[in-house]
């Protein structure tokens, strides 16, 4: 299987000139993870991601998208064999991957995710799929709490590199927060600013957390969650015992890992 065969070719791109808030709107009002950025030849210049553009600090702020954008670590071509492609994706750490023509052209074509080669594969070697999710799960889980604030927990996120934290009172599962809640919810840019003096009141995680939580228990089988990982977008899903103890978290990476070979 080639990667031009599970990509997706519309993925948006934007312009190396354009403004940085552009970004930002297309991540949050598509829900994109990354938005390659092209120049006026459609040639693949570097990428921006949710992470990126969480660090413009106004909304009319004059930045362009050269000045936020970062190399993507790795390139695909559409003529890659989708394993070695994804061996090579998870080998840096990325769960999307810019896609151009070729080696030698380097013409934008579109994007490929983890979750197009989940997706295939549960399709043609569910098998591959069947250990419980207490054998790739990560038990140190990083998490956090309600009343943690917004500004701290984006630290942690940019610190640790995660896109996503469990949210735990008392030992207990009661909610998760991602990167793009923080984006989504308009609180984020605010809390940054009261350094400024602008507000008082840091928004607390309790505030922009998601409180119906998907959440499995360990003797689940893999299968079950790379289908909820698919179908709902979710990049990561918590493990829980009966009583609600979070014991610990599977997410995409994890589910491409086991079963590339």
């Amino acid at each position: 299987m080639r990667v031009k065969e599970i990509m997706d070719p519309k993925h948006p791109s934007i312009y190396e000139d354009d403004l940085a808030t552009k970004a930002r709107a297309l991540i949050r009002d598509i829900d994109l993870r990354i938005l390659p950025v092209v120049n006026k030849n459609k040639l693949l210049l570097g990428k921006v991601s949710r992470r990126d553009v969480m660090t413009i600090s106004s909304s009319v702020s004059p930045m362009k998208v050269k000045g936020i954008m970062t190399p993507a670590k790795h390139v695909a071509t559409v003529e890659d064999e989708t394993a070695a492609a994804f061996k090579a994706m998870i080998k840096v750490d990325v769960w999307y991957a810019p896609v151009v023509a070729s080696a030698q052209e380097k013409t934008y074509r579109g994007v490929v995710g983890l979750e197009s080669f989940i997706e295939a594969l549960i399709k043609t070697s569910p098998e591959r799929f069947l250990k419980d999710v207490s054998e790739i799960m990560t038990k140190n889980v990083v998490t956090c709490s309600p009343d943690d604030e917004v500004d701290n927990i984006w630290r942690l996120m940019q610190e640790t590199r995660f896109a996503g934290l469990p949210v735990v009172k008392d030992g207990k599962l009661v909610g998760m927060v991602t990167m793009k809640d923080l984006l989504n919810s308009g609180t984020m840019l605010p809390t940054f600013e009261s350094g400024k003096g602008r507000f008082r009141d840091p928004s607390k995680i309790s505030s922009v957390m998601k409180t119906n939580v998907v959440a499995v228990e360990p003797s689940t089988k893999v299968i079950r969650v790379a289908k909820v990982m698919v179908n709902k977008d979710f990049g990561r899903v918590p493990v829980r015992d009966k009583n609600g103890k979070l014991l610990g978290i599977v997410d995409r990476e994890d589910v491409a890992r086991l079963v590339v070979k």
